[in-house]
């Protein structure tokens, strides 16, 4: 059987970067790349920072008066607001360069993709890491973009390989190397695996990926449910057969608001959310789309989000629709909500050309 060789390609703390190229002064500077909010001032969040400003512990995330209080001493360091057109732009030429050079392309975000080599190199990771160097030279050269590339026989150890020596990295681990790169490892290192189940798994004794394969299938079953249980058992194996598959960016447009206040309020949210909806509305009809899925999304009061979305029978461009099924999404999700909400967004998806009168609702 041919032995599969995945890339998983990750670009450098990616809007920080971004701008460090628009702007080379910026690369000796600790910077932050920020989500403001409407309410003026430092109220908003780190999209991303750059290497110099995690050094002080300034992470993605976290409040914007909290990372200026971390840069305190560093009177140079730099707060912009984020730029999303140039973003994707820059993402845009990146990965155009990384389709051209695979066999299957998936995109996951602005700043990722998965990659497929395996016809192409032969199954041959010596050529695999060859390739894998001309992906970033190409990048470097044409865009000045670093990113860092794992190269496995699968997608899950690929993006572990992808972070581990991360900036401007590449890490090829063999089929024979699996086991052995993967056993040092703290167990958060596999994908999925969040705070509450790590620290569920440190009270149970369990540090490293070494340590989760002593437990047997029926165990992890039984402590994680059988999903997460039979996907713990085999990602610390290294077991992985997802395959890469073809998907290009998916457009879809958004609009997310900074509440007036914190809220949970249903009357208060709902009044908010029907002028989303508008808003949003005026950009689907000016782009002449139909949608077929909507959801909402929450930034919370601790700056974690939340979201939930549905999948329509047929597509459409109503506004009325639009509002009844954001409305029905937001009263399901404040059934379990117990912190405050600070942002508010909507967001449509699986979009479609809209031609004549083929969306029936149209005619009402």
């Amino acid at each position: 059987m041919e032995t599969r060789i995945v890339f998983h390609i990750d670009f450098d703390y990616f809007y920080a970067q971004c701008e460090e190229i628009r702007d080379s002064g910026l690369k000796s500077k600790p910077v932050c790349v920020c989500v403001f909010s409407d309410r003026g001032g430092d109220s908003g969040a780190i999209a991303t920072a750059n290497y110099i400003a995690r050094e002080f512990g300034v992470k993605s995330g976290m409040p914007i008066s909290f990372a200026k209080n971390k840069l305190a001493n560093r009177k140079d360091a730099v707060y912009l607001g984020v730029d999303f057109d140039y973003y994707i732009q820059m993402s845009e030429q990146a990965m155009k360069i990384i389709k051209d050079n695979g066999d299957i392309f998936e995109y996951v975000g602005k700043d990722e993709a998965y990659l497929d080599v395996t016809d192409r190199i032969g199954s041959n990771f010596k050529n695999a890491s060859h390739l894998a160097q001309q992906i970033k030279n190409e990048i470097r050269d044409k865009i000045k973009l670093s990113c860092s590339i794992g190269v496995s026989p699968n997608k899950l150890i690929s993006k572990i390989a992808s972070d581990y020596r991360k900036p401007d990295g590449l890490t090829v681990v063999t089929p024979d190397e699996v086991e052995d790169f993967l056993k040092p490892m703290k167990i958060r290192k596999i994908p999925g695996i969040g705070t509450k189940t790590e620290r569920k798994m440190n009270d149970m004794g369990l540090e490293k990926i070494q340590d989760l394969k002593k437990l047997d299938i029926f165990t992890l079953n039984k402590e994680f449910g059988r999903k997460n249980g039979t996907y713990i058992h085999n990602a610390v194996r290294g077991i992985d057969s997802t395959p890469v598959k073809e998907r290009e960016a998916s457009v879809q447009y958004s609009k997310i608001i900074t509440l007036k206040k914190d809220s949970k309020d249903y009357e208060f949210l709902g009044e908010n959310l029907k002028e989303i909806c508008k808003e949003l509305h005026k950009i689907i009809i000016k782009n002449n789309k139909m949608f077929k899925s909507i959801g909402i999304s929450f930034v919370q009061s601790d700056l974690s989000n939340k979201s939930k979305s549905k999948m329509l029978r047929n597509s459409t461009s109503n506004i009325d629709e639009l509002e009844k099924v954001s409305d029905q999404l937001l009263k399901e999700a404040l059934i379990t909500q117990t912190t405050t909400i600070r942002r508010l967004g909507i967001r449509v998806s699986d979009l479609s050309d809209k031609q004549g009168q083929s969306d029936i609702t149209n005619f009402f």
